[in-house]
C-alpha cells in the first residue's frame, strides 16, 4: 500500500527587511510542485507567510519590488512612546489590501508566533485578525511599539522563536521546511568592522541585534531540527532596507533552487 502524500509545512524566520527573501523561496518552491500546506511565521515571516496563505504572493510581491526609500519612509510613523515607530500608516494599507481576512478563513492553516511582553513566553496566534496577528509578531522592541491583545502585550515573536519549526509541527506538518535568514549576518559585521573602523552607533545596535538573533536561532534548530532549512545569503542587507526588496527575492529564490534536489528526495522516501 503506498503511503499518503505528506503534509508540508514552511517555518519562515525573522529577518527585517531580509525577510522579503521569503517571497522568493515561497515562489520557487511552488514552481517546483512544493507549494507548503501548513505555513508559520515569526516577525517578518510572519507577514510573508499571511500573505503566501492567502494565495496573494504574487501581488505582494509586485508591491515589495516596487518601494523605494521614499515610500518606505512615508509608512513610517515616529512615536515617542515604547516603540520608534507606531506602525498604523504601513498596517493601515496591509490590513486593507492585504491583510482583511480571519486567520480560520485563510485557505491555508497560518500561524504567528509572538513573545508575551509580561511573562516572556511565547505566543502563538491562530485565530482571529490576520492583521492583528502579523502586527503582534513583527513589534520588534524599540522599532515597532507593542501590540495590545486583550491584558496583554505582545512583541516580535523573534526574542523567543526566530524560526518556528515547533509551531509547524504542532499545526501536523510531516515535512517541515525551514527558512532561516541569520546564516551569514554576524561574519558581516567584522567585515564592515574592518572596512570602515568603529561602527556607528545604529551599527551597533543592529549588530548586537544579529548576534541575539542568531544565538537564538540556533539553539531553536538544534532543539527543534526542521527537515529542510534554506539559508539565503542575507549578510549584506541592512535590518531596515526594505526598499531592496528585489534583491531579497532573488537571493531567496536561488537558496531554494539549491535545495530543492534535496526536498524531493525527502518527499520521495514518502512515495
Amino acid at each position: 500500500m503506498a503511503r499518503r502524500k505528506p503534509r508540508i509545512g514552511v517555518a519562515l524566520g525573522a529577518g527585517s527587511a531580509r525577510g522579503w527573501a521569503h517571497i522568493g523561496v515561497l515562489r520557487r518552491l511552488v514552481e517546483a510542485g512544493i507549494a507548503p500546506e501548513v505555513v508559520c511565521g515569526t516577525s517578518i515571516g510572519a507577514l510573508v507567510g499571511a500573505v503566501y496563505a492567502d494565495d496573494d504572493l504574487a501581488q505582494f510581491e509586485q508591491w515589495v519590488k516596487d518601494l523605494t526609500w521614499r515610500k518606505v519612509v512615508g509608512y513610517f510613523d515616529l512615536s515617542f512612546g515604547s516603540g520608534l515607530l507606531k506602525g498604523g500608516k504601513l498596517f493601515e494599507y496591509l490590513r486593507g489590501d492585504f491583510l482583511d481576512k480571519r486567520i480560520e478563513d485563510l485557505p491555508r492553516p497560518f500561524g504567528a508566533v509572538a513573545t508575551d511582553f509580561a511573562s516572556g513566553r511565547e505566543v502563538w496566534l491562530r485565530a482571529g485578525p490576520v492583521a492583528d496577528a502579523v502586527r503582534a509578531s513583527i513589534a520588534l522592541p524599540g522599532l515597532f511599539t507593542p501590540s495590545q491583545d486583550g491584558d496583554r502585550l505582545l512583541v516580535d515573536g523573534a526574542l523567543v522563536n526566530p524560526v518556528p519549526v515547533s509551531l509547524a509541527r504542532a499545526m501536523d506538518a510531516d515535512v517541515v521546511i525551514a527558512v532561516d535568514l541569520s546564516s551569514d549576518i554576524v561574519g558581516q559585521n567584522s567585515r564592515k568592522a574592518r572596512k570602515a573602523g568603529p561602527p556607528g552607533m545604529l551599527e551597533v545596535v543592529t549588530g548586537s541585534l544579529n548576534i541575539v538573533s542568531v544565538r537564538i536561532t540556533r539553539s531553536r534548530l538544534a532543539g527543534e531540527p526542521a527537515d529542510i532549512v534554506i539559508r539565503p545569503r542575507l549578510g549584506t542587507l541592512g535590518l531596515l532596507e526594505y526598499h531592496r526588496g528585489s534583491e531579497a527575492i532573488a537571493e531567496g529564490r536561488a537558496a531554494a533552487e539549491l535545495m530543492i534536489p534535496q526536498i524531493q528526495g525527502l518527499l520521495q522516501d514518502w512515495a
